[in-house]
């Protein structure tokens, strides 16, 4: 058994509410030390020695996953202009390529290969994509490394030159103005908190471009997005708590920001404009979502009129606005179904999906949106279940008939091999938590499986059912695949986002136990086969859950987790920790501080058996220190009684997403799931 490197203890004193801890591996978080380096090289290539054996392993199931991608292929095209965009997946090519045609079989025009952006560094990162209203210009941004800060570029799309650029220290959005000769984009603290944006007329040097706006409030992050009506640029200032909207109208970009939603602390708004009227998403009752309208000329409260009022036991997820039809996103016991409604004449249809468990996707995720034109009758929407593959689907608003766009599933597979089940844990406070599940048909409900949990339940993001190549060669090896839709995500709408936030957290970390619980109980399990994973605050939940029940699970995933909630969030120069106080709570208050400090599962490490663990880390990472992870393994593989593996892999030049390129994502999955199989024996 390989050596196992042991991290240098070095007290170091955390002073709180007149209360004195004592850190030993603190000095971790110097980045810039050679010996914190040479310390996480040391714990790659550990963990690299302690699964050398599943080498073979790790090589079968990376060919599994690959199979399972359509390596060429592209996604469907939308229609911005005289041009239908969209992206290219070439087989062998880490990275995509953007593209146009005019029209179908015409030949297709690529605009960026992030191939050749990417050829002369370890790590790529494209941020924004925009084209420019006349159709000739291509604005993007890209990075080198994963601290998700940016240059950005102007190219010609008929000459193939840059015409600016770059445009240093920028966030991932740009927008253009009304014409091809402006632009607008965002800038970062050094802590990592978006607050200003910038006007960008071409060609001037970056210097002279105009401040439009900062947002001073150290808890607030400023986003900027084009309305689509083209009519305003929205500067959305935004906490998971508190959200409002400034305007600037494009055909005059001197105007100076105009707010058009209260601010109040506690209380979202989200805006739209069309047709002379502003359209706001607000939870201002204190309990769900309601949407209202209001006079784009004087959008004050006492002109709101309410277009959908808050319904018992339905959701408001989000809203579209078109031209003549509003289009809401519903959610029943966290099952989205979409409503729509005729602005002419209120005429109203619902459209509902037969799966027990699936998702129904009307946001982008490629570079291309699903839904940019406000003139429409067409409706873009992709719906996925556990067992179904994503079906890009255009519904018609008028009559809501559906027509299938695009539908490539894996090849080879067969859905008739899987079954879906929607199940329901019973938490300790006696509420009911829903899991999706997949497995294969003909394994029986009651036959112990091997099984992987996962969750998220935070920041009110809801973990969509959908469909999750990854798993097939879990799923083809037998394995039980469910997702515990906790407290803390918007699973359930906004009760359940409070319901799991703040002074409520530990509810995320129980409700999860319950749900692992209640697998074994139903015999879908037992605690010798049952492997837990998480992302990101998906890992805080990882790591409370093994340090509050490490009986539970026989294996752990952490994906570049948040496990040093306390320490961490004493220190405001830390990226985003200011933001975050509405989300953990505020260690500063003396109350809050005792309550975070009973689930930080850095500061609740014990000398007891754990699962088998492997946490992952990006050296780059701006959203999650990469000290989180180290920290945690140092002082677990110091504590702990077990000899079971403890794993700690960073990625000395990736951020918060891990490997960038496609073909490397799938080795870290296959990474992944060899270890997950090898500590459970199968």
């Amino acid at each position: 058994m390989p050596t196992a490197p042991r991290a240098a203890r070095r007290p170091h004193p955390i002073a709180a509410h007149g209360h004195t801890r004592t850190d030993d591996y603190y000095w971790l978080r110097e980045r810039e030390d050679p010996e914190v380096l040479a310390y996480l090289a040391a714990e790659n290539r550990y963990a690299a020695d302690c699964t050398g054996h599943t080498t073979a392993l790790q090589e079968q199931i990376f060919a599994e996953l690959r199979a399972a991608v359509l390596e060429t292929d592209e996604t469907a095209p939308v229609r911005l202009g005289q041009y239908e965009y969209f992206t290219r997946t070439e087989a062998g090519a880490q990275y995509p390529l953007h593209c146009r045609r005019r029209g179908p079989g015409a030949e297709a025009e690529v605009l960026l290969d992030e191939n050749l952006l990417a050829a002369d560094s370890p790590f790529f990162s494209l941020g924004g994509l925009r084209v420019s209203p006349d159709e000739r210009l291509l604005a993007y941004s890209f990075a080198s490394d994963g601290g998700e800060v940016f240059d950005l570029f102007v190219k010609d799309l008929h000459t193939g030159a840059l015409v600016d650029g770059p445009l240093h220290g920028v966030s991932a959005e740009v927008e253009w103005g009304a014409d091809s000769m402006t632009l607008f984009y965002t800038t970062h603290t050094d802590a990592w908190r978006s607050y200003r944006a910038f006007r960008h007329t071409l060609v001037q040097p970056q210097d002279d471009d105009t401040l439009v706006y900062e947002e001073a409030d150290p808890g607030l992050s400023l986003h900027i997005r084009r309305a689509r009506s083209g009519a305003y640029l929205l500067l959305e200032s935004n906490s998971g708590q508190t959200w409002a909207t400034r305007v600037v109208p494009l055909a005059q970009p001197d105007t100076p920001p105009r707010l058009v939603t209260p601010l109040r602390t506690g209380v979202i708004y989200r805006a739209q404009h069309g047709d002379g009227r502003f359209y706001i998403h607000t939870n201002d009752s204190g309990t769900g979502f309601r949407l209202v309208s209001a006079p784009e000329d004087d959008p004050r409260e006492e002109h709101w009129y309410v277009v959908a009022p808050e319904q018992p036991g339905v959701s408001q997820e989000g809203f579209d606005l078109f031209a003549g039809h509003l289009a809401l996103y519903e959610s029943v016991e966290g099952l989205v179904r979409l409503r729509t409604i005729a602005l002419a004449d209120g005429t109203e249809r619902t459209a509902a999906f037969p799966e027990p468990a699936y998702s129904l996707r009307w946001w982008p995720t490629e570079e291309w949106p699903l839904n940019p034109h406000f003139e429409t009758r067409t409706l873009r929407l992709v719906y996925s279940s556990p067992v179904t593959p994503p079906q890009t689907l255009d519904y018609a608003l008028d009559d809501g008939s559906v027509t299938l766009v695009k539908h490539n599933p894996p090849p080879g597979y067969d859905p008739a091999r899987f079954a879906v089940e929607r199940l329901w844990a019973t938490a300790s406070d006696g509420v009911r938590v829903p899991i999706s599940l997949v497995r294969p048909r003909e394994t029986p409900p009651g036959e112990a499986r091997p099984c992987l949990l996962t969750g998220y339940g935070a920041y009110g993001s809801a973990f969509e059912p959908g469909f999750n190549a990854r798993w097939l060669p879990l799923l083809e090896r037998g394995f039980v695949c469910a997702i515990a839709h906790v407290r803390g995500g918007g699973d359930l709408g906004e009760p359940w986002y409070q319901g799991g936030r703040a002074l409520a957290k530990r509810n995320t970390f129980t409700d999860f136990i319950a749900c692992a619980e209640y697998l074994v109980a139903q015999g879908y399990t037992r605690p010798e086969l049952l492997a837990c994973s998480g992302r990101s605050a998906g890992g805080l939940l990882i790591g409370a859950v093994v340090t509050m029940r490490p009986d539970l699970f026989r294996a752990a995933l952490a994906i570049v987790p948040f496990l040093d909630v306390v320490t961490t969030s004493l220190d405001p120069t830390i990226p985003l920790v200011e933001a975050e106080y509405e989300e953990w709570g505020d260690p500063r208050d003396p109350a809050q501080y005792a309550f975070i400090l009973t689930y930080s599962p850095y500061d609740n490490i014990a000398a007891r058996a754990y699962p088998a663990i492997l946490a992952t880390a990006g050296l780059h990472d701006p959203r999650v220190q990469y000290w989180e992870p180290a920290k945690f393994v140092a002082k677990l593989r110091a504590t702990k009684t077990d000899d079971r593996p403890l794993l700690l892999k960073t990625e000395m030049s990736g951020g918060h997403r891990g490997p960038s390129g496609r073909y490397d994502h799938l080795r870290e999955t296959a990474f992944e799931w060899a270890f997950v199989l090898d500590s459970l024996g199968q």
